[in-house]
């Protein structure tokens, strides 16, 4: 008895502070859930009136132990909680209850604006570089810490390294950087495009290759036995145009018949195509001149042949270089039989890849049999193929239908022999550079052609349309035809990058040289399109989702917060509990606290 009035007496205050409701009486569910807060607290920190006063059973539920009631969670899932560690704290409602709308709509509005900035930096870098930053990061960063750079090592003989050199050997043939053929002049033409715009048409790496030609042409071993050729050789490694044109100058004056520092000032000083034809004239008798010399000289030493050799590159620089003035200056006929002499003196020097400016000229003269005898000799399957070769054979079959093709028509009644011919032909000129239907046809802008270009990729699509473009709107119906067959040949190579149809797959390094090559100002085509990174699309999205909410909670207040309370409050403790069963357990409770009256002896 002693115990239980000590527990009868550690219920009485509970009684007079909250006073248990009496029958029919109605309760708010918070003042419930304090009332039972209470008791439950009181009664176990007594120790004694959880003994005296057990819980009645609920839906067949013994009733519970005291130790039950200090271990085990509430079976029930109600709010109350079976134990002291498990009493839900207050504060998150409290604070959630503190929180004006402002706050929300400064909260949604901060998110918006940093994931806005993030989702236009992302765009930024894609475009710019081809990939997502945040992906580069996590692959070069993240990546080594999680332990992802495992890779499998294979025996040099073994067949798996075998096919990796191969692929690496294709890989870098494929994108190997060649010598525009019909690059322009620096003076006259890429100086005077840059005093009228203010851009810079070449880039630094583009140039720096140039420089690179220059010393393999025009410098040799045997240098140091004439001292302008000493100049000379500073010169082409000077990275200052006034600095070139001045050494050019000082190699002059100790020579007057160096014919590599005529080619310079021709190349960079001369600011109009007559000009740089009269100095190319004389370093053409000043190289003829040092070629003669050589050639009698050539089989004392190999110093001698070595000399040859870079006399001989000068003399050929030099008249293709006048061919290309004629060209320009309009005497075309001039122009392609400096060309064909070139080719028949020196044929070695294919690599000059001359037959192409051939072939531009004689399409200029529309002497479309020559063409097709220099497509015959060029167009093997044992030589290199380029863009001016495929569409050149491309424009020639083309031409013998085009002005007759109609969509309509052919549609209904098919294809002749002749338009399959030429179709096919389309095809494959597509297939070995899909970038130069779009500048053909006008779909993008062109630039100036850079000096060095990267075959199958966006930089020998300009230089080939910057040049033939004239002789497709030439031929009538030449762009119709074009414009309605260059996209089926994307349906017969589904995978560009994995299987080709007529040459090998298309090389995924072109992007990042072209990128290298071209100005900043240009809009580099890549092939195959490439899929937005996932976190452009992610950081869209929650941009969006972000600004949506500040907005809503900026005009709806009252609404958006009752959401917020309702999403950020503590979940019930079962997760299977439903708000309907919380309100039945809730109703429940409260018929229990009602039904319990103290009793007299209190």
């Amino acid at each position: 008895m002693a115990a239980e009035s000590k527990g009868l007496r550690a219920v009485r205050p509970l009684e007079r502070s909250a006073a248990f409701p009496t029958p029919g009486m109605t309760l708010t569910r918070r003042e419930a859930k304090t009332l039972h807060s209470g008791f439950t607290s009181r009664s176990i920190s007594s120790g004694i009136g959880a003994a005296t006063r057990p819980f009645p059973p609920f839906e067949g539920v013994g009733s519970p132990r005291p130790s039950a009631l200090l271990h085990l969670p509430n079976p029930l899932g109600s709010p109350f909680p079976g134990t002291l560690s498990l009493q839900r704290p207050t504060s998150v409602t409290v604070f959630l209850n503190s929180l004006t709308p402002k706050f929300y709509v400064a909260l949604t509005g901060t998110s918006s604006l940093i994931s806005g900035l993030i989702f236009i930096f992302e765009w930024w870098y894609f475009h710019k570089h081809g990939t997502s930053f945040i992906e580069q990061v996590s692959i070069s960063h993240l990546r080594p810490l999680m332990g992802g750079t495992e890779t499998s090592i294979s025996e040099p003989g073994s067949p798996s390294s075998n096919r990796e050199s191969e692929t690496s050997r294709h890989n870098l043939s494929e994108c190997k950087v060649w010598r525009n053929p019909l690059n322009l002049f620096r003076g006259a033409e890429y100086r005077r495009y840059t005093w009228v715009t203010g851009k810079e048409p070449l880039t630094y790496y583009d140039m720096n290759l140039s420089a690179q030609d220059h010393q393999t042409f025009f410098t040799c071993d045997t240098d140091f036995l004439r001292p302008s050729d000493t100049v000379m050789q500073k010169a082409w490694r000077e990275r200052n145009p006034p600095a070139r044109i001045k050494a050019a100058y000082q190699a002059l004056e100790l020579n007057n018949d160096c014919a590599t520092a005529y080619v310079l000032l021709a190349e960079e000083e001369a600011t109009t195509i007559v000009d740089a034809e009269r100095l190319f004239k004389q370093a053409l008798k000043a190289g003829e001149t040092i070629y003669r010399r050589s050639q009698q000289c050539q089989h004392q030493s190999p110093q001698h042949e070595a000399q040859l050799r870079r006399d001989t590159n000068v003399l050929v620089y030099i008249k293709r270089r006048l061919a290309m003035c004629a060209r320009k200056l309009g005497r075309i006929r001039e122009a392609v039989k400096i060309m064909r002499d070139l080719m028949k003196e020196f044929p070695p020097l294919t690599m000059l890849n001359i037959h192409e400016n051939l072939l531009e000229s004689l399409l200029e003269l529309q002497a479309y049999a020559d063409v097709q005898a220099v497509l015959a000799k060029y167009d093997d399957i044992s030589l290199p193929k380029s863009a001016a070769i495929c569409y050149t054979a491309a424009l020639l079959k083309t031409r013998t239908v085009s002005d007759k093709f109609s969509p309509e028509t052919a549609s209904r009644r098919g294809l002749s022999t002749a338009e399959i011919n030429a179709v096919e032909a389309i095809h494959r000129a597509v297939e070995f550079n899909p970038h130069v239907p779009k500048y053909l046809l006008e779909m993008k802008s062109l630039i100036l052609p850079p000096e060095h270009i990267l075959k199958r990729g966006d930089s020998e699509a300009i230089a080939y349309a910057f040049f033939h473009l004239q002789h497709w709107k030439r031929i009538e119906g030449a762009l119709n035809l074009l414009q309605c067959t260059w996209e089926g040949t994307f349906r017969m190579i589904p995978y560009p990058l994995e299987k080709g149809h007529l040459f090998y797959p298309y090389p995924s390094c072109t992007e990042t040289a072209d990128r290298e090559l071209l100005p900043t100002f240009h809009h580099v085509s890549v092939y195959p399109k490439k899929e937005l990174p996932f976190f452009i699309h992610f950081t869209a999205g929650l941009c969006s989702s972000t600004a949506m909410i500040a907005l809503l909670t900026h005009q709806f207040p009252e609404i958006m917060g009752v959401f917020a309370k309702a999403f950020c409050s503590e979940p019930p403790d079962s997760p299977g509990m439903t708000v309907m069963d919380e309100n039945k357990q809730y109703r429940r409770q409260l018929r229990f606290f009602g039904s319990t009256s103290p009793s007299p002896d209190c």
